[in-house]
């Protein structure tokens, strides 16, 4: 017979369930933000000086002065939805926050499909962070970068090792049957 692998500390069962509870936690929380911000952006063109300079920091941000791309999927957005730049990204805002707030509670319930969802959503973003963090080295954006590597990695192993742990039971239940 087969030694079983060494289980780090962090995917036995009852770490593993406050580890994913909490960072279901720091996605709705995340989510909260968003949807504040959203709500915000889509509320404030009545403020045209507060307008003014969440758009300068939004350009600021994102960078938009390093990217010919990312000024001109802005320039073909804004001509979409013609509401501005801050309309869009309001909306954009929102749609995030929905989605953190699904990836969120999945988690929180232990659902594969959320869990699954979360690796897709939080991976395809470390690209653009360690861009910003290139571009804009600072302690929270480095932290951020971390925490969503955490995050990934976690939920790899966890999806992997729940997998594996299924695929061992399953030909005892049929061994059972038999």
């Amino acid at each position: 017979m087969s030694k079983p692998a060494h289980v780090p500390a962090i995917l036995q069962e009852p770490r593993r369930h406050r580890y994913l509870k909490l960072i279901a936690l720091f996605k709705i929380g995340k989510g909260v933000l968003l949807l504040v911000l959203g709500v915000s952006l889509l509320f404030l063109n009545a403020r045209t000086r507060w307008m003014d300079a969440i758009s300068d920091w939004t350009a600021d941000e994102i960078l938009l002065e390093h990217s010919k791309a990312v000024a001109y999927l802005l320039h073909k957005l804004q001509a979409v939805l013609a509401g501005g730049t801050l309309r869009a990204t309001g909306l954009l805002a929102l749609f995030y926050a929905a989605v953190l707030f699904t990836e969120g509670i999945g988690v929180y319930m232990e659902q594969r499909w959320a869990e699954l969802l979360m690796i897709f959503a939080t991976a395809g973003l470390i690209p653009i962070e360690i861009r910003h963090l290139w571009h804009r080295p600072g302690l929270v954006s480095a932290l951020i970068l971390l925490v969503n590597c955490f995050i990934v990695w976690f939920l790899y192993r966890v999806l992997k090792r729940d997998k594996a742990k299924a695929h061992v039971a399953q030909p005892r239940e049929l061994v059972e049957t038999v």
